[in-house]
């Protein structure tokens, strides 16, 4: 049985919680939360989950930590997670923009042995980007679009006028370092590709409110010795949160099961 510390109790955390339900070979025995939260843990993950502030503070046995709750959270439990050796998987993919963030992690990483598991989030295909890396990548853009709701309070809402926009309209072009900085809730989807492809200052991002979209809209386009490759999925949102994928999720319950399952992809 492996056991799983959930650092959140948000939309993502109670979606893993749910899929994860299923299987007889992990057990979310432990909620990582901040202070005044217990309550609101123990309703998402049920009344028998251990519930601290911090790693310190577990006394169960954590095989696994699984960060569901954005940045600020990798930023204030990462380092001690991983100093500790034990594995930590992350949906903050954006929170490695920070560089200092980035070293002090891979040094906790290194010092307990462990691992810092960035998943692919929202989108797919970081697979090929990660292998055409190996040889030479001349390009990689990274296109974002959301129906205007999806951009709720992020700098978007300063930028345009999200009730009566008439058409797609652009409110970001740069790179994938300064898009994870600026929208630490919504870029986490360019910062995956940069970490797989050319890095954070070489891939280039473009930010769109699309009024004429019910879904969020991911597209990557690279190139490079390997050829040429144009990828796009249209997501779902998880229904308590319009910012956050439902494949988010997903995903890290895959990566979770992945070490478990006989055959692995």
């Amino acid at each position: 049985m492996q056991t799983i510390a959930i650092i959140g109790y948000g939309a993502i955390a109670e979606a893993v919680a749910g899929y994860l339900a299923g299987h007889d070979n992990v057990e979310v025995s432990v909620a990582i939360v901040k202070r005044g939260a217990d309550s609101r843990a123990r309703d998402v993950f049920g009344s028998g989950v251990e519930v601290a502030n911090n790693i310190d503070d577990v006394s169960t046995r954590v095989d696994l930590a699984v960060d569901c709750a954005g940045h600020a959270a990798l930023r204030q439990h990462g380092e001690a997670i991983l100093s500790k050796g034990i594995d930590l998987i992350s949906v903050s993919s954006g929170a490695l923009a920070d560089a200092g963030l980035h070293d002090r992690l891979a040094t906790a990483a290194q010092r307990g042995k462990s691992q810092l598991r960035i998943v692919s989030g929202a989108i797919g295909a970081l697979d090929a980007l990660s292998a055409g890396s190996v040889g030479a990548l001349t390009q990689v853009t990274y296109r974002g679009r959301k129906p205007p709701k999806g951009w709720r309070g992020s700098p978007a809402e300063s930028k345009l006028d999200l009730d009566s926009l008439s058409g797609a309209t652009l409110h970001f072009s740069g790179n994938a370092r300064d898009a994870a900085l600026e929208y630490p809730k919504n870029a986490n989807v360019a910062a995956s590709v940069a970490l797989a492809g050319i890095g954070f200052d070489n891939t280039k991002v473009e930010l769109i409110a699309d009024p004429g979209l019910t879904r969020n809209v991911h597209e990557v386009l690279a190139e490079g010795d390997f050829g040429r490759y144009e990828f796009r999925v249209e997501g779902r949102s998880l229904p308590d949160n319009p910012r956050s994928s439902a494949l988010t999720a997903m995903s890290v319950v895959r990566e979770i099961l992945n070490p478990t399952s006989p055959i692995v992809i």
